[in-house]
């Protein structure tokens, strides 16, 4: 099992920057990629970015150039750097692992709330 714990967040105005972070604990030699998904209200959660073990990452389209995504693996801490905010990333942000064997990330924190105040 994999406990994780999102930290930050929080209110900010558009064009301004936030960062949040997770904070992971158990068996984390079975994960091999950690990610940020989001939900705002009356819509589906979005996946916003992802990063393996090895360090690659993946940005969906929307966040390329925005936001920044990164780990400590030595603390099993993931970080989002969130700039140049908009109205839009307003939304719960999750944070999330995926398991070597999984194609799925199965593990979830409990959100922390994003506003973007335009």
């Amino acid at each position: 099992q994999v406990q994780l714990v999102e930290s930050g967040g929080g209110s900010v105005q558009a064009g301004g920057s936030l960062s949040v972070s997770c904070a992971a604990s158990g068996s984390m030699a079975s994960i091999n990629a950690m990610g940020w998904y989001r939900q705002a209200p009356g819509k589906q959660r979005e996946l916003v970015a992802f990063i393996t073990s090895s360090g690659s990452t993946y940005y969906a389209n929307s966040m390329k150039g925005r936001f920044t995504i990164s780990r400590d693996n030595a603390k099993n801490t993931m970080y989002l750097q969130m700039n140049s905010l908009k109205p839009e990333d307003t939304a719960v942000y999750y944070c999330a692992a995926r398991r070597r064997i999984s194609n799925s990330f199965e593990y979830w924190g409990q959100g922390t709330q994003v506003t973007v105040s335009s």
